[in-house]
């Protein structure tokens, strides 16, 4: 039994992770350019590559991404409509909506701000040879009329199959909001809700205690694909995204947090510490979803009333590192290309990076869509995304604990403003620990 508890879950997902850019640098190294080199086992010859990097550490990945994927749309709307449903102040939601976007879209302008000023300083796209780029197909950025038209859903069925989080929050809000209007019927079903709700989370639970596999598996097979030399030639755009990732990651809303809530932000940050890793490893805010809303809750003591609306949000519309990348990529391009932004056109990218952040779904790549929109606005050619492409995956994994970290700190302002927060839970060290593991033996 005390093996179990030797190492936490941060250390265990740290080890995964560490021991699987290991393997993918070890892999990286047999294949050097040799897809087929091959390992000879009891005379059959199977090819390397085939068997590890698009076999075993492939398809693990993938099935823990699914996992986590697979609770997302239960877990949001259950959650959401236990929360609305327990307002005992309806009128209260829209307060709570008002701030939460509000947050969200001020610290989406202040990312962008702060990328755009730290790339005109820096000026990471002069000398670059232009030649490298290659053509780049984008899919058409929806409009922002289009966006907001999409939010509200004609078959929220529909909404829940193909995933679409904005349309499901929508929903969710309004059904829980029906069911605290309902009397004893709302209450009956509040229950039900509350109950799932429990299994659900217990659930999390449970696929956490297998992270540090899935961990392993991605990194394996991301380092053993990654083109090192690529980011070497585009050395200066990554270490000027990469640095304001981190600047605001741990500066900007440590400063935020201290300033609107008096919250130690040295124990929010060390809270964060699984959702972030959580987040780096899969790219994906969605996918990252139910471990945020567990750690929002079981370790910041966020109240699950606002928890279950801020954290969903969040996921769906607070794009910061996005925002980033936007910021430093539309600089960076316009210098590859000899382009002079004026003034008004920097404010531009600024506000339209900031409202398309609110159209971009939490899934990996699809900042460059949104790039593509960004870089329209003020002229630059599309092309250039091309440019950036080779980096973009070890980036994007940066963002996406970058978007976790500020869903959590937003949702601890907007629950501490709410008084829908847990001082207790905050400053104990040890809150949500002891859900970390999950003892199996009673099953059998």
């Amino acid at each position: 039994m005390s093996n179990n508890k030797k190492m936490g879950l941060t250390a265990r997902i740290v080890v995964g992770m560490a021991a699987g850019i290991l393997v993918g640098f070890l892999f990286k190294a047999i294949l050097s350019g040799q897809d087929e080199r091959e390992l000879v086992f009891f005379g059959l010859s199977i090819p390397l590559k085939a068997l590890f990097v698009d076999g075993v550490f492939h398809v693990g990945g993938e099935i823990f991404i699914a996992s986590l994927k697979m609770l997302v749309v239960p877990l949001v709307f259950v959650s959401l409509v236990c929360g609305t449903c327990s307002l005992s102040d309806t009128s209260s939601l829209g307060r709570l909506g008002g701030k939460t976007i509000g947050l969200y879209l001020i610290t989406t302008a202040v990312a962008i701000s702060l990328a755009m000023t730290a790339a005109l300083l820096i000026g990471p796209g002069k000398g670059v040879d232009m030649q490298s780029a290659a053509r780049f197909d984008v899919s058409e950025a929806p409009s922002l009329a289009q966006v907001f038209i999409n939010i509200f859903p004609s078959n929220p069925i529909a909404s829940m199959a193909q995933g679409n989080m904005l349309q499901i929050i929508v929903f969710a809000v309004l059904f829980g909001l029906a069911m605290a209007l309902s009397g004893k019927p709302g209450e009956r079903l509040a229950a039900v809700f509350t109950d799932l709700s429990d299994v659900i989370m217990k659930l999390v639970t449970i696929l956490m205690n297998l992270a540090p596999y899935g961990v392993f598996f991605l990194m394996a097979k991301l380092f053993t694909t990654l083109g090192f030399e690529t980011i070497a030639s585009l050395a200066k755009y990554f270490g000027v995204v990469l640095t304001v990732l981190i600047f605001h990651g741990l500066v900007s809303y440590s400063v935020i947090l201290k300033l609107l809530t008096g919250l130690n932000p040295l124990i929010f940050l060390r809270k964060m510490r699984d959702a972030a890793l959580f987040g780096f490893s899969t790219s994906s805010s969605n996918a990252t979803m139910p471990v945020t809303m567990e750690t929002v809750t079981k370790k910041l003591g966020v109240k699950n009333s606002v928890a279950s609306f801020t954290v969903p949000l969040g996921a769906t519309i607070n794009m910061d590192g996005t925002a980033i990348m936007q910021g430093v990529a539309t600089i960076f391009i316009a210098q590859v290309f000899l382009v002079d932004l004026t003034m008004g056109d920097y404010l531009m990218v600024i506000l339209t990076a900031t409202l398309a952040s609110i159209g971009t779904a939490g899934v990996p790549g699809v900042g460059l869509i949104m790039l593509a929109m960004v870089l329209q606005q003020v002229g630059l050619p599309v092309e250039g995304i091309a440019l950036i492409i080779g980096v973009d995956r070890l980036l994007d994994m940066t963002r996406t604990a970058v978007n976790v970290t500020g869903d959590a700190m937003v949702s601890c302002i907007v629950g501490k403003s709410e008084q829908q927060f847990d001082q207790a839970v905050f400053d104990d060290a040890n809150a949500g620990v002891k859900d970390e593991s999950v003892d199996f033996h009673h099953l059998r």
